[in-house]
């Protein structure tokens, strides 16, 4: 849905006792932000204003009951609850987690509903936020159960030079080895390329694949997983005509600069690919979730309750977040647009001729 060409983004609030009204709030201080897009904040407008007072920020906001009433050229606030809720910066608590899911959940519905373009989601705490109909370690297994609609999701960080995607996401470390699979790796770089392509315009994009064990396992003397699980599903991926790369052994491939030769990065476990990523990035970065039908993004930095309440929270990332999802969508829709109808083709790929059995005379 378009209005006057602009993406109309839905924001969820996130945690109430964290930064999230705060970032969204100084990314709307700038005016020149509405030529980009329509923004549909869904939130309560008490908790918007205690947070806009306490922290003396100017940004103005127009209160909606739906997404159809929002307006463009200024910060609409889509009342999903308008009750009296405690505010205690930096401090954990059920109401905030129960208002970070009420936003959450309106936003899902409105996006279904087509009134709103892609999500853009502010930080949760993820203990919190749990309840009965939130059980999931994270956004991105909830609004893949919620959106998915049989397709697998795949966390990219990234930010204008470099992308990780992450092979397995909130998973205890102990779990890790099991879950890493030929046909998951496999799986998550063919995920990663479609991304690449359609979601990023790259039209040959190169994959780095990182090694789960120290030193790529040695030749086996550190692990085996290498040898038999992750270059295997390497070779099945460039047999699919994916330009991946690897097994990487992870300190060498970020200390000595080897991901700015690559397009993408997937990492094994969370905090191998993360850990990189937000020590060179972690200012700009954005959370991605690929492989959905919904684009969604997020800023790479959590509730930062050290920092909620004292206004010192840098809304870089949350901008940067509202660049990519529009980017993102713009991208796809040249896409799907340009293979909707492909042109029939024109030659013969000799690999074809080779792959065909040859007639005897």
């Amino acid at each position: 849905m378009e209005q006057d060409n602009r993406i109309r983004i839905g924001i969820t609030s996130g945690d109430t006792n964290g930064i999230g009204y705060e970032v969204i709030l100084k990314t709307f201080a700038e005016p020149t932000i509405f030529e980009l897009c329509t923004p549909i904040v869904y939130g309560n407008p008490r908790i918007a204003t205690y947070h806009r007072k306490g922290l003396n920020l100017g940004t103005n906001f127009a209160t909606v009951q739906n997404a159809d009433e929002a307006q463009p050229d200024r910060l609409n606030l889509l009342v999903v609850d308008d009750a009296e809720v405690k505010i205690e910066f930096g401090m954990p608590s059920a109401e905030a987690g129960e208002q970070a899911l009420k936003s959450l959940d309106r936003a899902m519905q409105d996006y279904r509903d087509g009134k709103i373009d892609v999500i853009v989601t502010a930080p949760i705490n993820k203990h919190t936020i749990q309840n009965e109909k939130f059980r999931f370690p994270g956004h991105t297994e909830y609004i893949q159960a919620q959106l998915g609609q049989g397709n697998e999701a795949l966390m990219i960080l990234m930010n204008d030079s470099l992308r990780v995607a992450l092979a397995t996401t909130h998973l205890p470390i102990a779990k890790v080895p099991a879950a890493i699979t030929e046909e998951s790796i496999l799986a998550k770089l063919r995920i990663l390329n479609l991304s690449l392509q359609r979601d990023f315009s790259l039209t040959s994009p190169r994959i780095a694949v990182l090694a789960l064990n120290p030193h790529a396992g040695e030749n086996g003397l550190l692990g085996s997983e290498e040898q038999e699980i992750i270059a295997p599903a390497i070779q099945k991926a460039e047999e699919e005509g994916i330009a991946a790369f690897g097994p990487y052994a992870a300190d060498g491939f970020f200390g000595s600069r080897a991901y700015e030769h690559f397009d993408a990065v997937l990492a094994m476990y969370h905090d191998q690919g993360l850990t990189a990523f937000k020590v060179l990035a972690m200012e700009n970065g954005v959370n991605y979730t690929a492989g959905l039908p919904v684009v969604r993004t997020s800023p790479a930095h959590g509730t930062a309750y050290d920092i909620a309440g004292k206004g010192e929270a840098d809304e870089n990332s949350f901008r940067q977040a509202l660049f990519t999802a529009t980017d993102i969508w713009r991208s796809r829709r040249f896409y799907d647009e340009a293979h909707q109808n492909p042109l029939p083709k024109l030659y013969q790929d000799r690999r074809e001729d080779e792959r065909r059995p040859r007639r005897t005379e």
